[in-house]
């Protein structure tokens, strides 16, 4: 089998394209799947956790994937994070230093995420000065999506994380994937609550809205992560 991929920026057109992959390749077993990178002429190196997500769960599904006609400079992006070093090639120095290396954690991996958040993310010298009170604050909200991920997506296939950081635009893309149910469907079966994707995603980062149960209390995480 053949599929073809686009150029993949961290908008909605990269992400529908991702969608589209997983789509069409979600009931494959014991395929051999062939991804034509030959019209991906950008790939936002972020994007590489849901793209490592769905590359993964087609292993899990026992196929042989292969990422085939990649451009050169797509190439380079990828292999200085790490990315391509799953599929065959090696990782090459990034001299700049303006990834967040691509990994895989399981969801047990907890401690294991906060070190990687430690050392590729909080102590970059791009990062602002912050005070003690908001550094500890902005560590939450970032580890808060590892942990609502655990806890609600059920996922049973791991955790995936990528950034980059664009000097130019003064700007910090990081992303973390998971393989679960997704917010709407936690949403819907544990409140009853029928929201379109995005009115669920609203409503998790909103207040105290929680779909957790019993006396333990919920809902103040995710809304660290809500635009102010």
């Amino acid at each position: 089998m053949n599929f073809s991929l686009p150029e993949i920026r961290h908008d909605r057109a990269g992400f529908d394209a991702l969608i589209s992959l997983y789509a069409q390749t979600k009931d494959c077993l014991f395929d051999d799947i062939d991804i034509d990178m030959g019209a991906t002429n950008w790939f936002d190196a972020d994007m590489c956790a849901a793209f490592g997500a769905i590359l993964y769960r087609l292993g899990e599904n026992l196929n042989t994937v292969r990422l085939i006609n990649i451009r050169s400079s797509v190439e380079g992006v990828l292999s200085k994070n790490g990315f391509l070093s799953h599929y065959g090639r090696e990782k090459i120095p990034d001299r700049w230093g303006t990834t967040i290396p691509y990994q895989r954690f399981d969801v047990k991996d907890d401690r294991y995420f906060a070190e990687y958040i430690e050392t590729e993310l909080m102590h970059r010298s791009e990062m602002p000065v912050m005070s003690t009170g908001l550094l500890k604050k902005f560590r939450e909200s970032i580890f808060e999506i590892f942990s609502n991920a655990v806890l609600h997506s059920r996922t049973e296939q791991g955790i995936f994380s990528c950034g980059q950081f664009f000097p130019t635009r003064n700007q910090l893309d990081f992303s973390v994937t998971d393989l679960g149910i997704g917010i709407r469907q936690n949403v819907k079966e544990n409140t009853g609550l029928d929201f379109a994707p995005e009115e669920a995603i609203t409503w998790a980062t909103e207040g105290r809205n929680t779909t957790k149960h019993g006396q333990i209390p919920g809902g103040l995480g995710l809304k660290l992560l809500g635009k102010p």
